[in-house]
């Protein structure tokens, strides 16, 4: 694909797609975002640009992108529900401040990792899967999720210590 032919197709769909995401989610920069994406992607995949083909496998990979980060979202939504955010009642001020500074510093480290490791990490303790489970729904090796939760384990070890 020249660049001529993307910035054509760019030029002609971009709003397009923009428009359906916004339809479907109701958030403009989570929609442009994809929209960003799905174009990237078009990009990066070299493909060919065919008038009646193409038009469909946009709308298709906004789609599939889409339905893919709803998915992830309620992973975090699911996990962030399961903090515990009660105190007990005879804990002092100072005992409170430190646990939200804790909480606050492993939120944003959890935020920092890596898509794959937070995936896995997330997987494993919310939805309570097996490495081979995990393995087997991100079609992956158990050694891979093995290294990728050996990673995310570490890094919120460093956050934890602070």
């Amino acid at each position: 694909m020249t660049k001529e032919n993307f910035k054509q197709l760019y030029d002609e769909y971009f709003d397009a797609i923009r428009r359906y995401l916004y339809y479907r989610s109701n958030d403009s920069e989570l929609a442009t975002d994809i929209a960003q994406e799905v174009f990237m992607k078009v990009w990066e995949k070299q493909i060919k640009y065919e008038p009646n083909r193409t038009k469909s496998l946009l709308y298709k990979m906004a789609s599939d992108m889409f339905v893919s980060q709803v998915r992830k979202n309620k992973v975090a939504d699911k996990y962030r529900d399961t903090i515990n955010l009660e105190f007990k009642s005879d804990q002092g001020p100072d005992e409170k401040l430190e646990y939200e500074e804790l909480k606050q510093h492993y939120e944003r480290t959890l935020a920092g990792l890596s898509e794959k490791q937070r995936t896995v990490f997330l997987m494993s303790r919310l939805e309570e899967m097996t490495y081979n489970e995990i393995a087997q729904r991100l079609e992956l090796s158990v050694k891979a999720v093995e290294k990728r939760m050996g990673l995310a384990l570490s890094e919120l070890r460093k956050a934890i210590k602070i």
